[in-house]
């Protein structure tokens, strides 16, 4: 199985976390090349082809991206000026990979998520984006956000911040603020909205701690802190903090489980 030669090889690799994941995700795009003949051209174009991850992501998102005003040649040049700009996106690219692929027990390969999970192109199309409005290019980067809510069913304004290693399961209905920020390491699935309360100007938005777990259509509203550990029931409405490693229920959410409860141990677990 594809899934095995994978965990054999990072497990061996000694690279950098990114150019182990590239060469694995080259391995099994060659290996259903010769499979499926039908999907040789895609495969090699989108990633046989290509030099290294950052490269088969500029030209898969492009394809995806591009409209009749705005091609796929034009798309690419952009998203390529948008990596350029930052070189620690590769980093997290990777991250998000690897997030996907150990966290989903629905994902067999990196090359699945990579071609065909729109919580992945999502989060990167707004990695690109944020770039882009960082270098003060914030019609185009509204451009991609627009796009994204198109194609991908997710809203995250280019403003907001994400760290790496985050897995959007699902994605769709997944809705970020302007001043929203999410961790490293965190499991988001569909339906999540991180909103206003409508009661508050310039930064209204929640921070989102590292390793936080966040479930099915919950809702976490104004600028309030979630620890770092927590975890939100699918369906709660956050209105207030959070403690680290507490987890939260409810609507408004109470803490069920967690420290905050005086419970070690945790009520939900990070794997979906």
């Amino acid at each position: 199985m594809p899934s095995l030669i994978v965990s054999n090889h990072m497990e061996d690799c000694n690279d950098t976390k990114d150019v182990c994941v590239w060469s694995v995700l080259q391995e099994e795009a060659a290996s259903y090349a010769v499979r499926e003949v039908a999907m040789s051209s895609l495969l090699h174009a989108t990633i046989l082809d290509q030099n290294d991850l950052g490269g088969a992501l500029v030209n898969h998102l492009s394809e995806k991206l591009a409209t009749s005003d705005f091609s796929a040649l034009k798309m690419r040049k952009v998203l390529s000026e948008a990596i350029s700009s930052d070189p620690s996106l590769i980093a997290c690219i990777a991250r998000d990979l690897e997030a996907v692929r150990e966290r989903d027990p629905a994902c067999q390969t990196y090359l699945q998520c990579f071609l065909y999970f729109k919580g992945f192109m999502a989060i990167q199309t707004h990695r690109l984006a944020h770039a882009l409005l960082n270098e003060g290019r914030d019609l185009v980067a509204f451009h991609l956000q627009n796009r994204s809510s198109e194609l991908f069913g997710v809203d995250i304004n280019p403003a907001a911040r994400i760290g790496c290693g985050v897995m959007l399961d699902h994605a769709t209905g997944f809705v970020m603020g302007e001043t929203a920020v999410v961790g490293d390491d965190c499991s988001i699935l569909q339906g999540v909205t991180l909103g206003g309360t409508g009661k508050a100007e310039e930064d209204r938005h929640p921070k989102i701690g590292d390793r936080v777990l966040i479930g099915a259509n919950a809702s976490v509203l104004g600028n309030i802190r979630i620890g770092n550990g927590a975890k939100i029931a699918a369906g709660s409405v956050v209105l207030k903090p959070v403690e680290d490693n507490c987890t939260v229920a409810g609507v408004p959410a109470k803490p069920i489980g967690g420290p905050c409860c005086g419970n070690p141990a945790d009520s939900m677990d990070q794997t979906l």
